[in-house]
């Protein structure tokens, strides 16, 4: 464990993000590594994680479709998660938190916790009522999200693959109702 100061969480932009690819890339390759199921399968590269960043995640950034939400100790990206609000035209009230990650070296510091309260603002500021997500069933991760008010809509077996070995895991899908940001009560309602 990394002896650290408190985590300052910004959103960053693309091209904020862009500056930091190559640390960003390292984050995530670092996370796959220890076993984090966030949609990647070893062998894992830091190519193909700082891919990740520029393909994927980079242009839906400049687009609008997402906010990146990154944790920052000692100058260091410690974590990071996403709140993915490109969602079709019959849902604009969801939003999705997706790869939230947190480095091996800064775990069990409050990180995580503090990006999903952060990601949660991000999401009352953007007009979002419902956030949706999935972990896989029995990770670390799912315990924390029950902790944060999601509620567990159901288990789907066999989802995804398991990085290191060759089975298939469940995942867990979950929602938080988040109270609507005020104004939007009347139209609600409505």
């Amino acid at each position: 464990m990394v002896d650290s100061s408190a985590p300052i969480i910004e959103s960053l932009s693309a091209a904020e993000a862009e500056r930091h690819l190559e640390a960003l890339g390292a984050l995530l390759h670092a996370c796959v590594h220890d076993g984090a199921s966030i949609g990647f399968i070893l062998p894992f590269s830091t190519a193909e994680a700082e891919a990740f960043w520029r393909d994927r995640v980079f242009p839906s950034l400049r687009a609008g479709g997402r906010i990146l939400l990154v944790a920052w100790v000692d100058g260091r990206p410690a974590g990071t998660v996403q709140l993915v609000t490109e969602t079709p035209a019959n849902q604009p009230h969801r939003a999705e938190a997706s790869k939230l990650l947190v480095h091996p070296a800064f775990r069990r510091q409050g990180i995580a916790r503090a990006l999903m309260v952060a990601l949660e603002s991000q999401a009352r500021q953007s007009g979002r009522a419902l956030i949706t997500l999935d972990t896989r069933t029995g990770d670390k991760a799912e315990p924390l999200y029950a902790s944060l008010g999601f509620v567990t809509a159901g288990i789907i077996p066999g989802y995804c693959r398991d990085p290191f070995v060759d089975q298939l895991d469940a995942t867990t899908v979950m929602y938080k109702t988040l109270t609507p940001p005020a104004g939007r009560v009347e139209a609600a309602a409505g």
